[in-house]
Order: C-alpha cells, then structure tokens, then sequence
C-alpha cells in the first residue's frame, strides 16, 4: 500500500524518515559503545567496536559468495556468538536470516532447507551429522555448509568444510551494511514446529523487530548497561528479538550454549545477569538445582517467562531465590513475546498463592502491539467475566507479514483484520488474558511445539497399532511430554519400550512419547477420538 499525500503538502525525506531496522542499534553502539563489553562466552571478551568488525566482517563475506539481498542465509547453531552476529551480519548483507531449531530431526531441516532455498547455512560442527543428513536428502540445490567450531566448549574443526573463522578473515571489517530502504523488507525466516504437519515459514520484517526491541525495553523496566543471558534459544522467534534489543542498551550478551541450572547461577553470579527469558522449565530447574550447583549473588535478576502458562506453585517457589518473574505470551508468528502481565502497584501488597495467581495470567498487549484480546465465533470481544471462552486474536507491529510460500494458510491467519493464533482463553474483570488451552492439541514440551498429528502419525506405522492418540502429560521437569494411548491390532503385541523406541527412532527426543497407555480409546458417534477425557486420565497418571 502507497503512503497517502501529506494534507501540509510536506514529503518525507532522507532527513527526516529512515526506515527502522533494528540494525541500527549496533551501528549506534559500535559508536557509542565502543570499549565496553559487548558479548561474554565462557573465557571470550568481546567490544563493541569488535562486535561490529566482525558483523561487517560476515556480511561482506556472504557478498562475496555470492549472497544477495533476498537471499536466504540459514543457521543451525547453538547460542554461540556466531548465532549472536549471523542475526546482524546476514541482514546487513541484504540477506534474510533462517535459524533453524537444532534438535529436529533431519528430513525436517531437510524440508526447511528446501522451502526456504537457503544458499548458504552456518553449522556448529556438533550438528554436522544432521545438516549433511539433511542436505543429502534434498530435492533443490545444496547451500553451502560453512562450519563454526567451538574452542570454548572444546569442539574442534573437522576441516572438511570453509570454518566460520576463515570465512571472516576474508571479509572487510570496514565494509558498509545493506541496510532496507523499506522497513516492511525482511529481515527473518522463522519455521514453526510443524504442528498441523510441515512447518510454516513465518517472515519477520525489519519494522516489527525494530519495534519489539523498543517495546521489550519499556516492559522489562530496563535501563543502560544490562546483562542478558542467552537461555531462549536464538532459532525460536530470534531469540524473541532480545540478542537485536541488547545493543540499543549498550548492554552485555552473555551466549550460553548448554543450559543448566549450574551455568545460569554462574552466569549471574560471575558476570552479574540482570535478565533472561526462559521457559517455565528453566525455572524449575533453578528451584530444584542442587546445593552444589548454586551460587550466590546480590541482586534481583528479572525473567521473562513463556512457552506454556507457568504453575502458581512455581513462580510462588523461585521469587525467594531472587527473581522476578513476568509471564509473557506470543507465537513464532508474533516475533516471541506481545503480551505481559502487566503488574499493577495495588497487587504489591498481595503476597501467597494469590500473588503467583496473578502473575500466571497471560496478561495484556506489550507496547507495541496495538491489541490483544479474546474474541468469539463471531468476531466479537468475549465479556470481561471469565467464563466466557473465545479465541485470542492479535494486532500490532510485532505480527508476521504472512507464511512464505503458503497464500492459504496466511488468508486464514489473517482474516478479518486480525491474527488469529489459535489458543483458547477468557477476559478478567479488568481485561488480562488467560489462556484456559491450546487449539489443536500442541504440546509444549521444554519449551518446545510437538504436534500430536506427527506423533500419532509414525505410532501408526507400528505394524502391532490399530489407533492411536497423543495429548500432553504434565512433567515436573518438563512441563508436558506426549503420552500416547493406543489401541492394538486384535491378536499383535508390543511393549510400551517397544513403540517408545520405535517412535524415537523416527522422531525428534523431545516428540518421542514418554509414556505409552494399551486401552480402548474414548470415541464419538462418528468414530472421533475424544481428547480431552484421554487428557483427564494422563493428569491422573
């Protein structure tokens, strides 16, 4: 769409609009910020000045190999400082940055590679095995494989690929950034987990990581210099922007690349954290961490929390230890994280089981989203009662500009003028959002999206199963894992560790059933599986 004529007959110039990229924040503190440490991993110190060197050092030699604005750059990598500048050296090649999810299996890397035509992908040399799997298999052209080593963990090169080092030596420190002449360009290719079968491609545009950056800053109450710790992964909604908002603050990424409950209490206690997000099984990790794992520290580190609606009894147990927990909600579609649970100062007397109540509402639209809200079969805003049920819907800045490739499904997203995300809530008195569950019976699992389709899918290849159901079981650890229940073929036989290996040879460990229940399952009329009386019983479990 064109932008109206101004009614003054004034026009916009060079000198009073540039088209915002979040981009611009590490430009801004390459300058201001030089000296001071920009990202921390493990022994490595890195400046700002340095920071920016070796960003401009990536995109000038993805040009060089022939990465051209529009092209598709992907990564399969841990959160490593490679991940940390690939979110800024790729865009400032002009190029749209692809993270893929390191622990799919790999004809599902192998779609995505292909769907999103990659030309090159960046790979830690510990997922080697599952890029070549997955380059092999595919039907397209081949992106080239530029290997990132990682001495701090000490994994070497295998030398049978361009290491990522080498790739930056021939790179020009000083060369110029592409940056978008429209902020609407794109700036990211962000796949979901597959949960109505083969993943979307979500494209992300440089205005809505721009204003999710300035938005998270006003909700997280965040001022100059904080440390961040990379516990959201960089391939989930770009690590829901934050590694692009660090800079604007002059701030210190801090990569972790395996999370534990000894690393992060070491990261806080020895490079002073201030701040990270983190699904709720993060926290319970940090609750239930050993005497030996924990170290002390003195302030107050403030979390974002997301992935699946945190237990009371959780955020009641870990704002003792010294966090300060605030639920957040988005989709892969949304950038991470648009709505916050807003505190409000006449809660702060509130204190128990009412307290961690409140903070596990889902909570109300984060600034730059102009709504959040939940609406019924009718398009209409369900009443502020909370018994009302309706979908919630979505609109902002921080919205995807659609799927790639996949016209239908973006219609649908997007009908009536808003995004509509599919999950199950009501409206408080006073407007929060709480979701009640999930459409389409996704399983949130770590953190992680699993599709009880795929599941269901492989468990009936099994040649011993008849039918078969897959909902989410609650798990201390990990919030929910699939539990299978399964009808067997009349005279055939199997094991519960039978279909459990047989799935986990076919699928990714987080999407392999944990438990597996032999009985007759619960159906309609019609012959439909009914889900939630199989849900009632895996709670009970």
């Amino acid at each position: 769409m064109g932008w109206l004529a101004d009614e003054t007959g004034l026009e916009k110039n060079r000198a009073n609009f540039v088209a915002l990229t979040p981009l611009s924040h590490l430009g801004r503190a390459a300058d201001h910020f030089a000296g001071e440490t920009a990202v921390v991993y493990g022994s490595m110190r890195r400046s700002y000045a340095e920071y920016h060197a070796r960003v401009s050092r990536l995109a000038s030699a993805l040009a060089l190999r022939r990465v051209r604005p529009g092209d598709v750059v992907a990564t399969i990598l841990p959160n490593i400082p490679a991940q940390a500048e690939a979110h800024f050296g790729v865009p400032a090649a002009g190029a749209i940055l692809n993270t893929i999810n390191i622990r799919l299996d790999a004809d599902t890397v192998r779609y995505i590679l292909d769907h999103g035509q990659a030309k090159v992908v960046l790979v830690d040399t510990a997922f080697l095995p599952l890029a070549e799997a997955a380059v092999k298999a595919m039907t397209g052209p081949a992106p080239e494989i530029i290997e990132v080593a990682d001495p701090e963990a000490g994994i070497t090169a295998t030398g049978r690929y361009l290491e990522y080092e080498d790739l930056l030596a021939g790179g020009d420190p000083g060369a110029p950034w592409v940056l978008p002449e429209d902020e609407w360009e794109s700036i990211a290719l962000n796949y979901t987990s597959g949960t109505t079968g083969r993943p979307k491609g979500v494209v992300y545009h440089h205005r809505g990581a721009h204003l999710m950056t300035m938005g998270t800053v006003v909700s997280w109450r965040m001022v100059l210099r904080p440390v961040y710790l990379t516990i959201v992964p960089l391939f989930h909604c770009n690590g829901w922007c934050h590694t692009w908002m660090i800079p604007l603050l002059g701030g210190t990424l801090v990569c972790c690349r395996d999370i534990t409950a000894r690393n992060i209490y070491a990261a806080i206690a020895d490079e002073g954290v201030t701040h990270f997000g983190g699904a709720p099984i993060v926290l319970n990790a940090i609750i239930n961490a050993k005497a030996e794992e924990r170290r002390a520290f003195d302030h107050v580190v403030e979390v974002f929390t997301a992935g699946a609606p945190p237990p009371a009894a959780t955020l009641a147990a870990i704002e003792p230890l010294g966090f300060n927990v605030t639920q957040v909600y988005g989709l892969t579609e949304t950038f991470g994280h648009v709505t916050e649970c807003l505190w409000k100062p006449e809660w702060d007397g509130v204190e128990g089981e009412a307290r961690a109540a409140l903070k596990a509402r889902t909570g109300v639209a984060m600034p730059m989203m102009e709504a959040a809200t939940v609406h019924d079969d009718t398009g209409v805003e369900v009443p502020r009662d909370t018994r009302h049920l309706g979908e919630v819907v979505l609109r902002g800045n921080s919205v995807m500009k659609g799927y790639y490739r996949n016209p239908e499904a973006t219609a649908e997203a997007f009908r009536d003028g808003w995004f509509h995300s599919g999950d199950i809530a009501y409206l408080t008195e006073d407007g929060y959002i709480k979701i009640t569950d999930r459409a389409k019976d996704i399983i949130i699992s770590g953190g992680e999206n699993v599709s009880s389709v795929e599941v269901e899918g492989v468990l009936m290849h099994h040649p011993a199963v008849l039918l078969c159901a897959v909902v989410a079981k609650p798990d201390e650890k990990w919030g929910e894992v699939p539990c299978a229940f399964v009808e067997l073929k009349e005279g055939q036989t199997a094991t519960e560790a039978d279909l459990i290996a047989f799935a986990r040879a076919r699928l990714a460990g987080f999407k392999t059933p944990k438990h597996v229940v032999f009985t007759e399952l619960p159906k309609t009329s019609t012959g439909k599986i009914q889900k939630f009386e199989l849900r009632a019983v895996a709670k009970l479990m």
